[in-house]
Formats: structure tokens, C-alpha cells, sequence
């Protein structure tokens, strides 16, 4: 997402980072190391508060749930980039309105009179980006109470999705570690080329500028710090379970405190370096359009498949940057993806006695658990299913859930266990 402001926003994210984030990651890898087990039976040292154990759980299944609707989205957008002409670049299809404009410009605007429209005609205009999110991949509808029917373009992606998913983690983290390989590093050399490509941009250096320049007025906001500390607890996977559960599979004696400094600081490092990838580009699209760079700096969902689908259509070779982008978007977004499932597959096998166990007894549970999610998801392939989504991204995950299962973690651990 885009926070605003992104400038003073680094600094309670480095601080947070420093003071709660790395800590508490370290915290988590350790116990599962420590113990040999996932997110529930952790809480053996102190069996009282088992209870945040069976909260992660929970917590990671909503996100299971409607997290990959990002990567269907991303997979639906990136099939869809494989064509000479952006079908979000123009008007005249079949989901656009009579009220879709191509006028990008504001310059455009002033000289609208050649097209028989004023200024304030073009004001309730819609982008042709926008009818595609809403009316072509969302079909939106008026409200949660109008799901309407399945959007089965957008359902066989989701479907596809969720087999990637199981074919990678179906076997436990020596096959998902292979897949990590390619899906974890590859990312980077696309971040490269779009930074490459977006620097060289004319009007990147003001996104740039934008990016780092702190508005120090807005260091006071108690919105800001909630907002960072949100950022690093989703972005470390912290209040989860799923660091307990792939710490679980360490040696005993590994050295997790390393480990977790390194991957912390990787983690935050792509963040910030990610940033001036996505603030480059916005740089550019504000001076195509001519507007200030907080006009086109969207948050959530709408930055990867609004802002940045409407910068692209103004590149030259439009197509070539989209399937990029969101390439490097669906391999992020299934590493994520990854570590959740492995996250509640281990807390859940955790709890069958070992006098159950049955052959295949892994590959059926995440069988199980992937159609479970998939049948859920279809809520969220509806013409109301933004709807829904929104829902689960508010209330299952939320910054405030993760804060205080952090919390409770950090308090049992120190002061009832220790």
C-alpha cells in the first residue's frame, strides 16, 4: 500500500521495526524452534494461554481466505496483458459507460473544446482503468446486500491460484523451499528493470522527492503509528503463527537471533526499496496528468490495479511493463501465500495425536484446506464480493487484531513463562 504521508511515515516504521517488529519476529522463530512445534502447541510452556495459539490460527485462516484474491486479481490482469492494446487503455468496450474518457491531461481538458466537452463535463467523467477494475473484474454492485452472480473469468483464476498453492506446499517446506528459490528472488530483478525504466521517466525525481520529504506535521498523528506498526506486523507475518511454524523445522541449536536480523532487515529493505519503484512511476503518471502526486497515489488494491495499470497505458510498449509488474506481483503474492498455509497446516496437524496419523495425511489436510478457502472465496468473485473482501481485510487482520496478539505474546513469554 501507499501510506500517507510516505515521508514521515518511515520514521515510525523504523522505529517500530527496531523496537517491536524484530524483537517479536525473533520471539516467534525462537519458540517454534525451541519447542518443535507449531502455533498452538508453542503455548505448552505456559497451556493457559493456549488460547493465542488457537487466535493465530484463526487469524491466518481469514488471511488465507481473502489474501489471495489479490494474486487472482494479479493473475486475471496479467493474462489480460498479453494483447498489442491494454484493454484498461481505451474506451468502446463493452463494460465501458457512455461517461469513459481517455483524456489524461489537464491540458487535454483546457482544449476539450475540440470534442464538444468542458472542464466540468470532464470532472464526472470515468477513466477507462477504473470501468475495468470495477465493472469488468469487480462487476460492482450497489452494495453487500446485491452479490449478484460469479464472475467466472475471475473464478477460474482464483481456481488457479489455489492449485499453485497446493502444489507447492502439498509436501511440506522441502518442496515449498525449492519453488521459494525462483519466486523469492526473481521479484528483485523485475523491481530492478521497473526502477531502471521508472527513473528515466520524466517527472520520476518529483516522486522520488515526494517519497522521502517528511511532512513533519504529520509525525503527531496517532493514525501514522497505527499505520506503521500495521505495515511491519502484516509485512513480518507477526501474530500469525506461521514464523512458529517454519521455525519449528530448524535445528535446535540454529542461530534464529541471526536469521531474524537478516531476514528483518531483507523484509524492510525490499519495502523501502519497492518504494522508489512505485513512487517513480507515480511521478510520472502526476506529471502526464499534471496534477500533484498525492492525486494519483492510491492505497490497497487500488495501487496496484488503478494507479499503476493507468501509469503503464502511458508507457511506450504498455503491455511488456504490465505482464512484468504483475508477474513480480503474483510471485509476491504467493510467497506470502505460502508461509500462511504451511502456518496453519502445521498448527493443525499439531494437534492430531500421533495414533491417527494416516498416509498422505499432509497432502489430504491441505487438500482440505484449499477447497475449504476456495468455496469461502467464491463469496468474493461476485459482483458484491468487493464487498466482502473488504470485510475480511478490515476486521481479520486488522492492525489492532495483530497488535494485541503481539502484545499478549510479549507478555506471556516475559512475564508468566519467564
Amino acid at each position: 500500500c501507499v501510506p500517507s504521508p510516505p515521508g514521515v511515515f518511515l520514521i515510525p516504521y523504523v522505529l517500530i521495526a527496531l523496537v517491536g517488529g524484530i524483537p517479536i519476529f525473533f520471539l516467534e522463530i525462537s519458540l517454534g524452534q525451541f519447542m518443535k512445534a507449531g502455533s498452538i502447541n508453542v503455548w505448552n510452556i505456559c497451556p493457559l494461554f493456549k488460547g493465542l495459539g488457537y487466535a493465530s490460527m484463526v487469524i491466518v485462516f481469514y488471511c488465507n481466505t481473502y489474501y489471495i484474491m489479490v494474486l487472482a486479481w494479479g493473475f486475471y490482469y496479467l493474462v489480460k496483458s498479453f494483447t498489442t492494446t491494454l484493454p484498461w487503455a481505451t474506451c468502446g468496450h463493452t463494460w465501458n459507460t457512455p461517461d469513459c474518457v481517455e483524456i489524461f491531461r489537464h491540458e487535454d481538458c483546457a482544449n476539450a473544446s475540440l470534442a464538444n466537452l468542458t472542464c466540468d463535463q470532464l470532472a464526472d467523467r470515468r477513466s477507462p482503468v477504473i470501468e475495468f477494475w470495477e465493472n469488468k473484474v469487480l462487476r460492482l454492485s450497489g452494495g453487500l446486500e446485491g452479490p449478484g452472480a460469479l464472475n467466472w473469468e475471475v473464478t477460474l483464476c482464483l481456481l488457479a491460484c489455489w492449485v499453485l498453492v497446493y502444489f507447492c506446499v502439498w509436501k511440506g517446506v522441502k518442496s515449498t523451499g525449492k519453488i521459494v528459490y525462483f519466486t523469492a528472488t526473481f521479484p528483485y530483478v523485475v523491481l530492478v528493470v521497473l526502477l531502471v525504466r521508472g527513473v528515466l521517466l520524466p517527472g520520476a525525481l518529483d516522486g522520488i522527492i515526494y517519497y522521502l520529504k517528511p511532512d513533519w506535521s504529520k509525525l503527531g498523528s496517532p493514525q501514522v503509528w497505527i499505520d506503521a506498526g500495521t505495515q511491519i506486523f502484516f509485512s513480518y507475518a507477526i501474530g500469525l503463527g506461521a514464523l512458529t511454524a517454519l521455525g519449528s523445522y530448524n535445528r535446535f541449536n540454529n542461530n534464529c537471533y541471526k536469521d531474524a536480523i537478516i531476514l528483518a532487515l531483507i523484509n524492510s529493505g525490499t519495502s523501502f526499496f519497492a518504494g522508489f519503484v512505485v513512487f517513480s512511476i507515480l511521478g510520472f503518471m502526476a506529471a502526464e496528468q499534471g496534477v500533484h502526486i498525492s492525486k494519483v497515489a492510491e492505497s490497497g488494491p487500488g495501487l496496484a490495479f488503478i494507479a499503476y495499470p493507468r501509469a503503464v497505458t502511458l508507457m511506450p510498449v504498455a503491455p511488456l511493463w504490465a505482464a512484468l509488474f504483475f508477474f513480480m506481483l503474483l510471485l509476491l503474492g504467493l510467497d506470502s501465500q505460502f508461509v500462511g498455509v504451511e502456518g496453519f497446516i502445521t498448527g493443525l496437524l499439531d494437534l492430531l495425536p500421533a495414533s491417527y496419523y494416516f498416509r498422505f495425511q499432509r497432502e489430504i489436510s491441505v487438500a482440505l484446506c484449499c477447497a475449504l478457502c476456495f468455496v469461502i472465496d467464491l463469496s468474493m468473485v461476485t459482483d458484491g464480493g468487493m464487498y466482502v473482501f473488504q470485510l475480511f481485510d478490515y476486521y481479520s487482520a486488522s492492525g489492532t487484531t495483530l497488535l494485541w496478539q503481539a502484545f499478549w505474546e510479549c507478555v506471556v513469554v516475559a512475564w508468566v513463562y519467564g
